[in-house]
């Protein structure tokens, strides 16, 4: 969710508090163990997602047994909620220090260093990686197709797996240093004394990415594909959020939340997490495959619900979830360093691990609750080991 480098994923969380002389930088150890814990959670989703009969994790196309429904609608109650808001918690935290580092390279570097660590993950993984994978895990299906076949025929065409993240961080990003050298020729000053954030500009944006997000998904409903797996019905939370973390990092949000807004958001979230289950038993949500057409899109009423909770939980839920780690996660050592370099390389590199683990047991006789939870248990730890050679060996190499 969140600069991605091999070696460093997500915005660059080495980052310059606004008060620090301009040659120095330090590490927010935070953000850090944040960054790691979101993408562990990421892959132990995925993990599961895989045998789901909703999808989600595109093990899904091949898989040879599903939760069952109710399962599946318990883990929708308990985990879906983070899924709404997790990518947009990334957005918003690759703004919030984006702009100090926008402050230390101007426009021009900061767009070309995005293009090298975004980009170049992305290109590999749309045009290799993932349907390599994907083609091993047709083939363990009993599906007589080649790696053409698999390159060209998947819906969405070019599709890169989770490195759909990379790619539209990558248009944010250039966006926003277009926007910064426009501003910067146009002859702008810069401004003054920042205005405080407040609840009121919260809430507003929570509005705004409700409405964006409800208009689009009347031609883009959630869920829906597009060539580059573009994921356009997420892009209202991903632009609003990276916005978001822009301003409050002009304000020094990285360095510490204002309590008052930690604590108004905390209870934001709680309260819509609370509606979640209203809703659900109010829409008759018996079978979440089944009953979760009109929740996507379209003139319904019920996703105008999903689009307010999911704007509530985005703005709310990342705004806390900043402020909880600032609180709770800001231990450093050498342990917690080495697995947030390997973070953003685990999280490419969940791809060829949780479909290996799938494949392997295929012919295992257990329930897809038993394998799940195996795949999301192995799934994890190997996703960062492998992440951490893989850094380890770039570091060799640049010595």
């Amino acid at each position: 969710m969140g600069e991605n480098a091999v070696a460093s994923p997500g915005p660059d969380f080495e980052v310059m508090p606004a008060r620090m002389p301009s040659s120095g930088r330090i590490r927010l150890p935070y953000l850090d163990n944040l960054r790691t814990a979101m993408v562990a959670w990421i892959i132990g989703g995925h993990a599961l997602l895989g045998y789901t009969a909703i999808g989600g994790w595109p093990y899904d196309e091949v898989h040879e047994v599903t939760f069952a429904t109710r399962t599946e609608l318990a883990l929708a109650v308990v985990l879906g909620p983070t899924a709404l808001f997790v990518i947009g918690t990334f957005f918003f935290l690759s703004g919030l220090v984006g702009q100090t580092v926008m402050e230390r390279k101007g426009p021009a570097r900061f767009a070309a260093d995005r293009l090298l660590r975004l980009g170049t993950p992305f290109v590999a993984f749309m045009a290799l990686v993932w349907p390599m994978f994907m083609w091993f895990a047709y083939l363990a299906a009993g599906y007589h197709v080649s790696f053409w076949w698999a390159f060209t025929h998947r819906k969405p065409f070019l599709d890169s797996g989770p490195l759909w993240f990379a790619e539209v961080l990558l248009y944010v990003s250039i966006g926003y240093a277009a926007w910064r050298w426009a501003t910067a020729r146009a002859g702008r000053p810069s401004p003054g004394q920042e205005v405080p954030l407040r609840g009121r500009h919260l809430v507003a944006l929570a509005a705004g990415v409700a409405l964006a997000s409800f208009v689009v998904r009347l031609e883009f409903p959630a869920r829906s594909t597009q060539i580059l797996d573009l994921h356009l019905w997420q892009w209202p939370q991903c632009v609003g959020m990276f916005a978001l973390g822009v301003a409050a990092g002009r304000r020094d949000w990285q360095v510490r939340v204002p309590p008052q807004l930690y604590r108004v958001c905390g209870w934001a979230v709680a309260i819509t997490l609370a509606v979640v289950p209203v809703v659900a038993l109010g829409a008759r949500i018996n079978d979440l495959a089944a009953d979760a057409g009109p929740f996507v899109g379209g003139w319904h009423w019920q996703a105008l619900v999903l689009d307010g909770v999911e704007a509530s939980l985005v703005v709310a839920g990342s705004v806390w979830l900043c402020g909880l780690a600032q609180r709770v996660l800001a231990g450093s050592g050498p342990r917690r360093t080495a697995w947030a370099r390997a973070s953003y390389a685990a999280f490419a590199l969940q791809v060829p691990v949780l479909l290996t683990l799938a494949i392997a047991l295929r012919p295992v006789p257990w329930p897809a609750e038993g394998k799940a939870v195996l795949v999301a248990l192995l799934g994890v730890p190997a996703s960062f080991w492998l992440g951490g050679q893989l850094v380890r060996t770039r570091m060799r190499q640049l010595l």
